[in-house]
């Protein structure tokens, strides 16, 4: 597996695949081609399907800035290597082409070449199964599997994520208005924080985990910077079931961080061994996963033991099996916002009921992970972030009846 630096990526909303992605790829294939007087991307799959809804257009332009860049959107264009797909020309200044690059963004912002050789690893260990063994040998916690193989300076690191993530948050609560876009959503974190605020009880929990989790997506659909956890669709899940539970237990920064090391390992099985794009696997990939990791931080944070934490986690993933990425107007508002709230209570939900058993059950985290990219494959592409399918068709034919 790689480094927990690959899954949790700092940047601009609203989508890491879509946005943070093609940008990123525009600057890397900018500086190979600094003589270029213009340029030209050709998106592809779901990248085309869904680039003007998720500003992937106004990311590429803000990156090859102040030059030219003609993009090209070829939705019904699916490539075999993944859906977020795109090539990149560079120009002269007569239009001859100086080069060229296919790459692909799949998921949390990461780029992949096609036949390309895996990234390094950074953990020996790329299954639950493994990392639960390295514990029981040990008598220790998943986060010392990550002190082990990344080294100390990966608390720094996890230190910032957590300081930028506490920020959206802040933001979040303080903001008021209208959301970018053409569905003019009215934000709804601010609000949700004061009702739930003097309350007590559930009702106190649920308020403050959705509007924790509704202020850091609502900071996201604005362009606002997040953390990737493991993706921008699903960033609100982790800081807002973190940001409940520190205030709830009273933890220190050190407990947070420990937890947001073990919800790394958890991200970043999935990503290793399934998939984190809506674009491959639906939503599934990311607000499951997002939940899977919320639910064994907070395990763990409420004094769980590995097999608990692994508990919390499959039930995260297992209860989200099957779920559709089927963003209205191709943004990352409807459904995404309200889903990373119901993520959070649901990954609060789950770690309680771990820390009632003992952690033994019968589906493990391994296999609810392969049993996601199984599903995830056989769903049809009107429901991997195509907006093709689901609530965008059906909201698009109530705004446009024949």
């Amino acid at each position: 597996m790689e480094s927990l630096r690959e899954l949790y990526r700092t940047g601009a909303g609203p989508s890491s695949s879509h946005t943070m992605g093609p940008q990123r790829a525009a600057l890397i294939f900018r500086a190979r081609f600094p003589q270029a007087a213009g340029y030209r991307v050709s998106l592809y799959g779901s990248l085309a399907a869904t680039g003007r809804g998720h500003l992937t257009d106004a990311a590429l332009e803000r990156a090859l800035s102040p030059l030219p860049v003609e993009i090209q959107f070829h939705p019904k264009t699916i490539l075999p290597f993944h859906p977020n797909g795109m090539d990149l020309d560079a120009l002269d200044a007569r239009g001859v082409l100086l080069g060229t690059w296919r790459v692909f963004s799949v998921g949390g912002g990461a780029l992949r070449e096609e036949g390309a050789a895996e990234p390094p690893r950074i953990y020996a260990q790329r299954s639950m199964e493994q990392i639960l063994a390295w514990c029981d040998q040990r008598g220790a916690p998943m986060w010392r599997l990550v002190e082990e193989s990344e080294g100390s300076g990966i608390w720094e690191y996890l230190g910032a994520a957590w300081g930028t993530m506490k920020e959206a948050i802040a933001r979040g609560l303080q903001a008021d208005g209208i959301l970018p876009g053409a569905l003019q959503l009215q934000r709804r974190a601010k609000q949700m924080y004061g009702s739930a605020s003097p309350l007590s009880g559930l009702a106190r929990s649920t308020g403050l985990l959705s509007a924790y989790a509704l202020a850091v997506m609502e900071e996201n659909a604005s362009t606002g910077i997040v953390v990737t956890a493991p993706t921008c669709g699903a960033c609100g899940v982790v800081p807002g079931t973190l940001k409940y539970f520190e205030e709830a237990n009273g933890l220190c920064e050190q407990d947070i961080l420990r937890a947001l090391a073990t919800a790394g390992l958890i991200g970043n099985l999935v990503k290793t061994n399934a998939s984190i794009s809506g674009a491959e696997v639906g939503c599934q990939g990311e607000v499951g996963t997002a939940c899977a990791m919320a639910a064994g931080a907070a395990a763990q944070l409420l004094g769980g033991t590995p097999r608990q934490v692994e508990y919390a986690a499959e039930m995260g993933m297992e209860h989200h099996l099957g779920l559709t990425c089927d963003p209205v107007m191709g943004l990352v508002q409807i459904p995404c916002i309200e889903r990373n709230a119901f993520a959070a209570t649901r990954a609060a939900s789950a770690a309680e009921f771990a820390l009632l058993s003992d952690g033994k059950h019968r589906i493990s985290f391994d296999q609810v992970i392969e049993t996601m990219k199984q599903t995830g494959k056989a769903l049809p592409s009107a429901f991997r972030e195509t907006s093709e399918g689901g609530l965008a068709n059906l909201y698009r034919q109530a705004s446009h009846p024949m």
